[in-house]
This record gives C-alpha cells, structure tokens and sequence, in this order.
C-alpha cells in the first residue's frame, strides 16, 4: 500500500443537520460524563453525542439481537484453544447471525449494509478500524489485539463474506497477531454508507 495515494474511507458522506435539544440529567451522571471526557481531553458535548451515537448505532439492538460483553480476556483463552476446525465451525455458526443482525438493524441484507454493521460492531466494542481507498482497491485493517487465531478467523469471516456478494473477485489478505488487512477491487466509487 502506497501511502501517497490511501485516504481514509469517510463515514459521514454529507454534513449532518444539527439542532440544539435540552435534557434535565441528575448532577451526578453529568459530573461522570464531564470526567470521561476530561479523561478523553474532548467536550463534554462531544463526549454525550458519542454515547448517543453509539446507543443509536448499536446498543439499542443488543438486547433484541441477543448479543451479551463478553470480557476480552475470555475470547483470548477461547482464541488459545481455537484450531481450523473450530473456526470453521463458528463461522458456519456466526455467517447467519450476521445476516439475520444487518437484516434487523439496516432493514435489507448487501454488502455495503453488511460493512457498515461490523464496523459499527468494531467501534462498538472498541476494536479498532479502518477502511482506506487506493484507487479501485478498498483495504480493510482491523486490530483486535486477540491472538493469531482470531486473525485468522477474521480473514476467514470476512472471506466468506464478501465471496457472498463478490464470489469473482480475489480478495488479498495480510495477518498478523493483533492485525489484518484485507484488499479488495470494490471500485473508486464504492461507500458502505452510501445506499
């Protein structure tokens, strides 16, 4: 990947509206949100728009979805134990609740919705990620800090998923421990959150 020539997929294509709204809040929930952002060295304003984003986003269909937190330290002993069969396995498993999931929150199943729901559940659950364009090519780099066999399981995932929608075009992949890049051709013009 050439540097001079990636940009950064943008997730909000258009200047959004605003418009000013007033909640009463107990004191205490302000003190703590006005911390967190301290903590995070943004405003206050900016900190309460991110958990609203994010409950409109994702956490408002958690409970309907059936998704529980799960601590990290569980997935990286499960990830110790995983081998290729396992992995086959839980995708067979999770390939479904996916599209039942992008079916519920975005209302149809295709490949733009079914991006923009995992990056929403990676930002949700603090993986972090990030979607750049070099040219025609679209590379996908997520870092989830889980060991090799959740990288694996990750290129897995997502090379079933975009042979779903694409099962013509070759897709390149690149792992590491905590790290994967997935590069596909999706086109100068493709945007998941355009649709």
């Amino acid at each position: 990947m050439d540097s001079k020539t990636i940009k950064s997929q943008q997730h909000s294509p258009k200047k959004e509206k605003t418009r000013s709204v007033t909640y009463r809040l107990p004191a205490k929930l302000v003190e703590e949100i006005e911390a967190e952002a301290n903590n995070r060295n943004i405003s206050h304003n900016v900190m309460a728009r991110q958990i609203l984003e994010k409950y409109v986003r994702w956490d408002r269909y958690t409970e309907k979805i059936g998704i529980i937190p799960v601590p990290k330290k569980i997935l990286d002993i499960f990830g110790v134990e995983m081998n290729s069969q396992d992995i086959n396995e839980i995708i067979n498993v999770i390939k479904p609740v996916i599209k039942d999931t992008v079916l519920f929150i975005k209302g149809e199943y295709d490949l733009k919705r079914c991006i923009e729901t995992l990056e929403d559940y990676m930002r949700a659950s603090g993986m972090k990620s990030d979607h750049r364009v070099e040219g025609a090519i679209h590379h996908f780099v997520i870092q989830h800090e889980l060991g090799s066999n959740w990288s694996i399981f990750t290129e897995q995932l997502l090379q079933e998923i975009f042979h779903e929608f694409l099962p013509d075009t070759k897709m390149k992949s690149q792992t590491t421990e905590s790290t994967i890049v997935i590069s596909i051709m999706l086109g100068e013009d493709f945007i998941e959150h355009d649709y």
